[in-house]
């Protein structure tokens, strides 16, 4: 089966006296989801811009991968194949990723 779909997503980083807090969004078509994440520079560390946008994009990405993955679960679910206890892989049939371990 050949399936090719387009997801669109922006990401928006507001950065404030040390802290840096970042907003992705991602429209599936099906879905809508927001994913948040928040960093801040130890004040006795040097202020690099840079590494509280990784930091927070990160986290806000890993929120949104945590939103996909229980759809994920719940829409497998409704399929009637069980899902196996906080795994994407109902059974043997679905690929083994290491980016969902």
């Amino acid at each position: 089966m050949s399936h090719t779909t387009e997801w669109k997503s922006r990401v928006y980083l507001f950065e404030e006296d040390g802290t840096t807090k970042v907003r992705v969004e991602l429209d599936t078509g099906s879905n809508r989801l927001t994913g948040h994440g928040t960093a801040r520079c130890n004040p006795t560390d040097k202020d690099v811009p840079e590494i509280g946008d990784e930091l927070a994009a990160a986290r806000a990405l890993e929120d949104l991968a945590h939103q996909l993955g229980r759809i994920a679960r719940r829409d497998i679910a409704g399929s009637g194949a069980p899902p196996q206890k906080d795994s994407l892989k109902p059974y043997g049939g679905w690929l083994d990723d290491a980016a969902f371990r």
